[in-house]
């Protein structure tokens, strides 16, 4: 196995901003995951929502989907096991799968689902600091990463202290024993809510969205089924986008490139909340 101390491979694939030349800041490779559950009530599937503490630097008091930056040891597991997807990708699905047990509980992404004794158990060593890969040789766990379709990837090339480079990853999560909950540390609150249920809450006031968030649920609420969502990523394979301002009629707006798979693609940019 590799170490996990080692530093991992670089993710920096894009160095400068194919639109100005001018050079991107360096960004932490991240991923996140859009959990889709089928409703009772409601023909979309509803997603689970984290809102995060109003302290964070990063997208405070914002809701967002679970996820987190890329650790070295999410490197040394994608190393360990058996795949054949890109090592950064595969990284990237280890890292959402290990962020949505420390953030809510839920474990997605298995062989066989865990059961909810280890994933508390999991999820409160994970608290205390305790290394993934150690966590799931003990419990012995194995990983089906393709349970997470990959959705798109999203990298700002704004020159801020906190620049992330974020795959987003959807997957299934109808029936599950396991107990649902907020972290309390770097989140707040956690719900389960169609995307069009979240736009609206966000535009009472209820909820705030950063742009990709927004962007993406904008995206989701054209489906009517996980099956729907599956269908559009082969019609728009995944692709890095990174925003860009322009000024459109006397205003400066942040925008999207078009034709991937995006309802809205751009916002005034007085309106938008980037991180």
């Amino acid at each position: 196995m590799a170490d996990p101390t080692a530093a991992p491979p670089s993710d920096q694939t894009t160095a400068v901003d194919p639109r100005t030349g001018e050079p991107m800041a360096t960004a932490t490779p991240a991923a996140t995951i859009i959990v889709c559950r089928t409703s009772p009530t409601k023909g979309a599937p509803e997603l689970l929502m984290v809102e995060r503490s109003s302290q964070m630097v990063f997208a405070g008091g914002a809701v967002v989907f679970p996820g987190g930056r890329v650790d070295p040891d999410d490197h040394a597991l994608a190393e360990a096991i058996e795949h054949d997807l890109d090592p950064l990708d595969a990284a990237a699905r280890i890292t959402a799968i290990r962020e949505t047990i420390e953030e809510t509980g839920l474990g997605i992404g298995f062989v066989e689902a865990p059961q909810r004794e280890a994933l508390a158990r999991a999820r409160a060593a994970l608290h205390e600091g305790s290394v993934f890969s150690d966590l799931v040789r003990s419990e012995g766990w194995q990983f089906d990463l393709d349970a997470l379709s990959a959705f798109t990837r999203w990298r700002p090339p704004f020159n801020e202290q906190r620049v992330f480079d974020t795959r987003f990853y959807v997957a299934r999560c109808d029936g599950h024993d396991h107990i649902v909950e907020v972290d309390a540390t770097e989140n707040r609150h956690l719900f389960w809510a169609t995307a069009d249920d979240v736009l609206g809450m966000a535009a009472q006031g209820k909820v705030k969205l950063i742009f990709p968030t927004r962007r993406n649920l904008e995206r989701l609420a054209q489906f009517g089924s996980f099956e729907d969502a599956i269908e559009h990523i082969g019609q728009f394979p995944p692709q890095m986008i990174i925003p860009f301002i322009e000024e459109r009629d006397g205003q400066q707006h942040l925008c999207i490139p078009d034709a991937l798979g995006y309802p809205v693609t751009s916002e005034p940019l007085n309106r938008a909340m980037r991180r």
